[in-house]
């Protein structure tokens, strides 16, 4: 996210610090995730996967969001104007959506591992990819599952953030604690019954459960700025790895009847935990250091490192690699991807996004 300097406004924390905490705990779940991913295309069980709740990666994405808005821009939102709050967000999260796109564009159509024809026109492809850039839900693959996007499947995600966003900037920057609370607690109480009537809350991804993803921004992201609202900022030496092994505690929780319940507990009284230790935690200059560069890789990998992962599942069916083969595939992927991320970074969003970022202030000066 934009750590603004000196943000005009009033504001609730005494100082403009830096949650760095919180930003390398954005880089264990981003790197989780991408682990979780390559081990759903060999086992598509979760009850049968170490990491079976990776997914939940998403909701805590979702409630560190909430918490990481409201302190960049409550009391700077309403004099900035709508407009401007968007156009720095899409600065800072579209060009990745872009190349997400790109990527799962060529992977869609040079994937060297697919069995069998394409299956789709030129047409057809087309209006994939330029939904996929624009970030409009286009559900019609369905050996993908009808996932929200095609191309690059964890842009549901991004898609509710962008909706969450824009919620913000209307009504949720004018409302007051107390109505913030009412909103968290309305929002998990509709959690709970999606929950409920599930089994599950492991959906959101595709047409079929469109709204379930609606329905878990609108808990962890309302979450998380109350989190920063109410100043709930609990002091601790846990240390970097001790919130780590915190935050992996939730993905590696175990799944048995009614799990839904478990779920919801974490997405609702957990995560928000998490942040609030987080945002309190007193680091060492070397975790700092590790915490500034996952916090910085972090959106880049989550951005771009499904394009593989298609192709790992194309891989995997055509070939059907030993257990050890597969470990070495998938050990290898991840640092593929990590390394990619990290020049996707480095030669393309830091450029493009100063290259907008300067043309933003020069047509503000004119």
């Amino acid at each position: 996210m934009i750590k603004p300097d000196s943000p005009p406004g009033q504001t609730l924390l005494p100082t403009r610090q830096h949650f760095t905490a919180l930003d390398g705990l954005r880089g264990v779940a981003a790197l989780l995730v991408v682990v979780f991913h390559f081990m759903e295309m060999v086992i598509g069980n979760y009850s049968h996967l170490l990491i079976g709740h990776g997914w939940l990666a998403v909701d805590f994405f979702f409630c560190l969001s909430g918490f990481v808005i409201g302190y960049a821009y409550d009391g700077r939102v309403g004099p900035m104007g709508f407009w401007a709050f968007l156009k720095v967000r899409l600065i800072r999260l579209h060009p990745l959506v872009v190349l997400g796109s790109v990527l799962g564009l060529l992977t869609l159509l040079f994937d060297p591992f697919r069995l069998g024809p394409l299956g789709y026109s030129a047409g057809q492809v087309g209006l994939m990819f330029l939904a996929s850039v624009a970030l409009v839900p286009y559900p019609v693959m369905h050996e993908r599952g009808f996932c929200l996007f095609s191309l690059n499947s964890p842009a549901w995600s991004l898609f509710w953030e962008y909706v969450a966003n824009i919620v913000y900037a209307v009504v949720l920057y004018r409302v007051s604690r107390r109505w913030l609370g009412v909103i968290a607690f309305v929002a998990a109480v509709v959690l709970c019954f999606v929950g409920f009537n599930a089994g599950n809350l492991w959906a959101g991804w595709n047409r079929d459960t469109f709204w379930t993803g609606a329905a878990r921004i609108s808990l962890s992201f309302s979450a998380g700025l109350l989190v920063y609202r109410s100043k709930w900022i609990l002091r601790s030496r846990l240390g970097f790895t001790g919130l780590s092994v915190l935050l992996l505690l939730a993905f590696v929780m175990p799944y048995a009847k009614g799990g839904w319940i478990r779920e919801a507990a974490v997405m609702i009284l957990y995560f928000p935990l998490l942040v609030a230790l987080g945002a309190g935690v007193t680091l060492s200059s070397r975790a700092e250091k590790l915490c500034n560069f996952a916090g910085n890789i972090s959106y880049p990998l989550y951005m771009t490192h499904y394009a593989v992962i298609w192709s790992f599942g194309s891989y995997y069916e055509s070939h059907k690699p030993d257990p050890a083969h597969t470990t070495l595939i998938v050990s290898s992927g991840v640092l593929i991807t990590v390394g990619f991320a990290y020049l996707a970074m480095v030669l393309y969003d830091i450029p493009i996004r100063r290259y907008l970022q300067s043309k933003a202030r020069r047509l503000v000066s004119s």
